[in-house]
């Protein structure tokens, strides 16, 4: 990860405090694999699966609050108009997506 590319005016913010849920996600979707293998009763898969979603979620929610309080807080106070657009639209875009 490079973590000096520039957004804007400002650096990425540093989200490996993201690690330790990301690794439980992917100990967790092992752990589906599992589950599927072993032919485990659907609703249990279903749970594993809705607890990873969650967990993705938060993760999301985190990075989405940094990159708010950095990078499009950046762009606001240096006044740059067109940048301002960019970062609107960015977020915009990756909204539509969802």
């Amino acid at each position: 990860m490079n973590k000096s590319k520039t957004c804007c005016n400002s650096t990425h913010p540093d989200h490996s405090s993201e690690f330790s849920r990301l690794n439980r996600m992917s100990g967790q979707i092992d752990g589906i694999k599992k589950m599927i293998e072993d032919r485990r009763y659907c609703v249990e898969i279903l749970t594993q699966l809705k607890a990873v979603q969650s967990a993705a979620k938060a993760v999301e929610v985190n990075i989405l609050k940094r990159h708010i309080e950095s990078c499009v807080k950046d762009t606001f106070v240096a006044n740059n108009a067109s940048d301002r657009e960019k970062k609107i639209d960015e977020l915009l875009n990756l909204f539509k997506k969802s």
